[in-house]
């Protein structure tokens, strides 16, 4: 199941986003195991995105070789678990947190990639920075020593496509801004199972995909 429902996915996103850019398919892998996680990379999954620092830590010794990037909200006292284990942090949204990052990896010797998350619609259920006040926060970000801001992550609320695309578009024009100034940004990370056809043809250049690829899973865990 796996095998197919990856080909199939990886068959739709090699047409590119509506500008012409190549599609990264991160594996949402939140309570799925090593195992199957494993025979996703095997069958060409080359990205995969944990939402737990302590899953992302019981993991990381199993998985085979693959991109790894934390992607739920973070706790400050579960960094020891995230810095310089996930290749980037995809949720950062509190300056705070992004200090803390940078004092970490100043610690052990890295650059730490991340990514800043923005909350687009002001939903108050989502993290997420507002983007009326994210350019005074990306400024203040980009100057830390240990970190180096790699692209825009955003959850969308569940809502109807006319406004999916609306609130992509959104996002993409912050991203282009930044893109514009910064040469590390690269991907902007809008999109779920259920959303994920409508934001790559509004700019989306990342999909995080879990469900689609792994089926259901107990999220009451």
């Amino acid at each position: 199941m796996i095998e197919t429902n990856l080909s199939k996915i990886l068959r739709e996103i090699s047409v590119k986003n509506d500008r012409g850019e190549e599609i990264t398919l991160v594996g949402a892998t939140k309570f799925v195991p090593v195992e199957k996680i494993n025979v996703a990379i095997n069958a060409g999954l080359s990205h995969i995105g944990e939402n737990h620092a302590q899953e992302l830590r019981d993991k990381f010794d199993f998985y085979l070789p693959v991109y790894k990037h934390f992607i739920g909200r973070i706790q400050k006292n579960k960094l020891k678990y995230i810095v310089g284990k996930a290749d980037c942090v995809d949720s950062v949204d509190c300056v705070e947190i992004a200090e803390e990052i940078s004092l970490r990896a100043k610690k052990i010797g890295i650059i730490q990639d991340i990514m800043l998350e923005i909350n687009p619609s002001s939903d108050e259920a989502k993290g997420g920075f507002p983007i009326k006040t994210f350019d005074g926060v990306y400024e203040k970000i980009n100057k830390l020593d240990n970190i180096r801001i790699v692209g825009i992550m955003s959850m969308l609320p569940e809502t109807d496509e006319d406004t999916v695309a609306l609130l992509t578009r959104e996002l993409r024009k912050v991203f282009d801004k930044i893109k514009a100034e910064n040469e590390n940004i690269k991907w902007l990370s809008v999109g779920i199972s259920g959303d994920y056809k409508t934001t790559i043809k509004n700019g989306s250049n990342m999909i995080r995909l879990g469900t689609a690829i792994f089926g259901k899973r107990d999220y009451n865990k």
